[in-house]
């Protein structure tokens, strides 16, 4: 391939990133802490809040994943470098997380962009109900302006129940949200088909996919202190992207305005799914989920479902079965046909009391103000359409 190719395939690649709608970026610890003093590379960070200000011009939705609060917490504490016991981890993370949240809010806020901190474990992506509660609430500062800075609550999760890596967090909560793109902001632009720090005839892997055998014998070591990622977390956080049609790019991250430097053609890694993240994400309702009840819906309602709308209860006719909330349901006309699955935003107690009503009328019957919708349209999957 000519030069003119190569230039043409990544001004093509990068270009993904300037026209995602929704973006994911995973800030290591290794670019935002010093690893002999503990502190914030400030200028760095500026540079970043810079770029998520363009971002937001070009109306981006921005989704930070920020690594560094036990590195910046076990400063405060005085713990030193090398390995830390699991409540040292924790002590130094409560330490950390409210320096690294309020570094982040005056860098923002300078460009007058709220932050908004949200903590989440391993088991609030994979409890349904928990998944539901933490996507609706990103969902929702996100529909308001803010930009939300994620991290593992590091502060109560066991060894046992932990991601251990906020690669994989970002890529899960990327997939959680439906994000177009997440950005890996690492010491190295990219995958190299060698370690290219100990052998010069590495050769750099432009676009990925699908993540083989060959592709992960190509990983190695993380070669930081202060980090817990390396290569091999990375491709971990690739094969959940690319299965949740979200695209991934492995970039460098330790200069200035990073995510600029992608725009504008940088070398990258990118790992590119072959379908959407909507049509992932309906394809696990519809075939990864057994649901738990089914919801009788009128013609009215029947006729909006066919036209791409939600599920209100008021076109709910009757439901059975038992369900949680987050829990998959049957939608099925009156005569049982099966036209659609989704999740409910409702128990099946709650669902009860709300169907045939309006959404004003929720706050009266339940005592307080739900979702507008029984099963909203991105949670759900059309029979036989999807």
């Amino acid at each position: 391939m000519t030069k003119a190719a190569d230039n043409d395939k990544t001004s093509k690649a990068n270009a993904r990133l300037f026209k995602a709608k929704r973006v994911v970026i995973k800030v290591g610890s290794a670019l935002l802490v010093d690893e002999t003093n503990g502190t914030v590379h400030r200028k760095w960070l500026e540079s970043l809040a810079a770029d998520v200000k363009s971002m937001r011009e070009n109306d981006q939705e921005v989704v930070l994943v920020s690594s560094g609060a036990i590195a910046v917490g076990r400063r405060y504490l005085g713990l030193g470098s090398g390995q830390l016991k699991l409540e040292e981890k924790q002590a130094a993370a409560a330490t950390g997380q409210i320096r690294l949240a309020h570094a982040y809010q005056e860098v923002l806020g300078h460009h007058e962009i709220t932050v908004a901190q949200v903590l989440v474990t391993l088991d609030d992506t994979e409890n349904r109900r928990r998944y539901l509660n933490a996507r609706n609430t990103i969902n929702a500062l996100l529909r308001l302006g803010a930009v939300p800075l994620i991290n593992e609550n590091d502060t109560v999760a066991t060894d046992e129940i932990r991601f251990g890596d906020n690669d994989r967090l970002a890529a899960r909560v990327g997939a959680m949200i439906s994000a177009d793109v997440l950005v890996l902001l690492s010491d190295i632009d990219g995958l190299y088909t060698a370690d290219p720090a100990t052998d010069e005839a590495a050769k750099h892997i432009d676009e990925i996919n699908e993540i083989t055998p060959a592709i992960e014998a190509m990983a190695g070591a993380t070669r930081t202190d202060v980090g817990s990622g390396g290569m091999v977390t990375k491709l971990a956080a690739a094969k959940i992207c690319l299965a949740n049609g979200c695209a991934m790019a492995i970039a460098r991250g330790n200069i200035e305005n990073p995510i600029k430097a992608i725009q504008s053609g940088s070398l990258a890694s990118w790992f590119i799914p072959q379908i959407t993240p909507v049509s992932a994400r309906k394809r696990w309702i519809a075939a990864s989920l057994h649901p738990s009840g089914t919801l009788i819906v009128d013609d009215g309602a029947l006729k909006a479902l066919n036209s791409g709308k939600s599920l209100l209860a008021a076109g709910v006719a009757s439901l059975n079965g038992n369900f949680e909330k987050g829990d998959a349901v049957y939608i099925c006309d009156k005569s049982g046909n099966e036209i659609a699955r989704g999740l409910s935003a409702y128990s099946s107690s709650e669902a009860k009391k709300i169907i045939g009503h309006k959404s004003t009328e929720f706050e009266k019957i339940l005592g307080y103000r739900g979702r507008d919708e029984i099963v909203h349209r991105d949670d759900m999957s059309i029979s036989n359409n999807d």
